[in-house]
């Protein structure tokens, strides 16, 4: 399962708007919004380039995209909606 919360913190440390990473990854910012809100899931592919974009090393990059437990401040919602 994807940590969105780290994610969006590699993020913002970056300085990156939303939109330009939605154009980097070959995406609409939309697409993006779904899947950092977890109605969607990242491709590989996708994962991959934004780690390449982040600069994250393969363990940074496993704890964002392939993460055994998430941040404390997620919590699912009904459905798997938000």
């Amino acid at each position: 399962m994807t940590d969105t919360e780290k994610l969006r913190t590699y993020i913002d440390l970056h300085g990156y708007k939303l939109g330009y990473v939605a154009r980097v990854m070959g995406i609409t910012p939309g697409a993006l919004r779904c899947k950092l809100t977890r109605e969607t899931e990242f491709k590989v592919s996708e994962a991959a380039d934004l780690a390449r974009l982040l600069g994250l090393n393969r363990e940074q990059r496993d704890e964002c995209f392939f993460a055994q437990e998430l941040s404390p401040q997620y919590t699912p919602c009904e459905g798997g909606r938000r």
